[in-house]
């Protein structure tokens, strides 16, 4: 999933489209000038967004062109995040090809927003019948992807300037003067007179590694560092599509490890404590719009807990012992994520697990379909199996991405 920060790829879904005997895995001329064309203007939107978030002096793509040297700080972050999503999506084409499962090229997604992408996707044209095979084509990527996320990740880290590169910035003035004085970076956002300040959400690796080097950029800084930027999304990315549900790199992964009937309850489990992140993601604005019409504390509650109820019907199939049980846990534990744990401060949401909430009942599913022949993984297979489990751990945030 592939794949947005905040999308399908956001990047990696299979979908079965066919089960003919066809030849297989052998694009003609115009399939590879067709994603080729895709790829292009993928890399074009990357580079001019890229340039934006990287820039020394940005501006907004599309409605002006950056100078000379930002677009190529904005190629070099085009060049690092597509080359992630690029072994991600031939890790699934290679293993299906290996397999001999029909398989598309990858399909780029480009769009002139955000990251100036939506992902990658392949599509798997076939039913895949055998556990071994399914996990082989669902682990590849992630697990190729990861390798060349952390690599890139530690080439930024092992290659930062001196606090004082800031200063090449445009704006920043509080945070220059900062660094002027004291020769670091502060702990806290000093500039609030900007509009809007791109806070990337901390993960237990990213801290892990950041605490080994010096002159680590704060999280809200870290976007004008290409390398730290492109690495960090390319983990991040890497730990949407091991969300261990439905048709996703990890519902196919913990699916082959622990088989139908239990990745059932997971699944189920896993979905509940993303719509908990959710509701406490959207809680701040609906209280905020709903009190200008209805002045009730729990209106936003009831509002969200409706909402809830259509993903619940939508997820568990009309199960109503799944879906009433686990809405109850799921506003509990926006309740105590919310109000004891500290949850999100107003302004600070992303509302991406709003949107994957939406995203994994509506499209990926939750349960994973069961495939003809389960089959116990070799020892190999299943500690690389448990291994992206732990990536999923490591690489995910409660809150990735959002303007301070």
């Amino acid at each position: 999933m592939s794949e947005n920060p905040f999308q399908e790829e956001i990047n990696s879904d299979y979908e079965v489209i066919s089960t003919k005997e066809e030849p297989k895995n052998k694009p003609d001329t115009k399939t590879i000038i067709k994603h080729a064309v895709l790829f292009l203007l993928t890399v074009f939107f990357v580079t001019m967004t890229g340039a934006n978030f990287v820039g020394l002096d940005p501006v907004l793509f599309p409605f002006a062109l950056p100078n000379t040297t930002d677009l190529l700080r904005g190629l070099l972050f085009a060049g690092l995040l597509l080359g992630f999503l690029t072994v991600h999506e031939f890790g699934h084409y290679f293993a299906a090809v290996h397999h001999k499962v029909k398989v598309t090229l990858p399909y780029y997604i480009p769009i002139p927003l955000g990251i100036g992408t939506l992902g990658a996707v392949i599509r798997i044209k076939e039913r895949i019948r055998k556990m071994h095979k399914l996990f082989d084509i669902g682990a590849a990527g992630p697990v190729a992807g990861f390798i060349v996320a952390i690599v890139v990740l530690l080439i930024g880290f092992a290659t930062l300037p001196e606090p004082d590169y800031v200063m090449n910035f445009a704006g920043h003035d509080e945070l220059k003067e900062y660094v002027a004085q004291n020769g670091t970076y502060p702990e806290h956002i000093t500039d609030r007179t900007e509009q809007g300040v791109l806070t990337i959400g901390n993960t237990l690796l990213y801290t892990g590694l950041a605490s080994l080097f010096d002159n680590v950029p704060p999280m809200w800084e870290m976007y004008h560092f290409p390398f730290l930027f492109a690495g960090w999304l390319g983990l991040f990315f890497t730990a949407l599509n091991l969300m261990p549900v439905g048709q996703l790199d990890g519902g196919h992964i913990l699916y082959s490890l622990i088989g139908y009937r239990r990745h059932r309850v997971v699944a189920r489990l896993f979905f509940t404590l993303v719509t908990a992140l959710a509701g406490a993601e959207v809680m701040p604005f609906l209280n905020s719009y709903l009190s200008g019409y209805i002045d009730l504390p729990i209106v936003g509650w009831i509002a969200w807990a409706l909402i809830l109820l259509l993903l619940m019907n939508k997820a568990f199939r009309t199960d109503r012992g799944w879906t009433y049980s686990m809405m109850i846990v799921s506003l509990a534990g926006s309740w105590f994520y919310s109000y004891l744990v500290g949850g999100i401060e107003p302004g600070q949401a992303s509302l991406i697990w709003l949107v994957w909430s939406f995203f994994i009942a509506f499209a990926v599913g939750v349960e994973h379909p069961p495939v003809d022949f389960e089959e116990k993984l070799t020892p190999t297979r299943r500690v690389i199996g448990w291994l992206s489990m732990l990536i999923f751990i490591l690489c995910i945030s409660p809150n990735p991405i959002y303007m301070n």
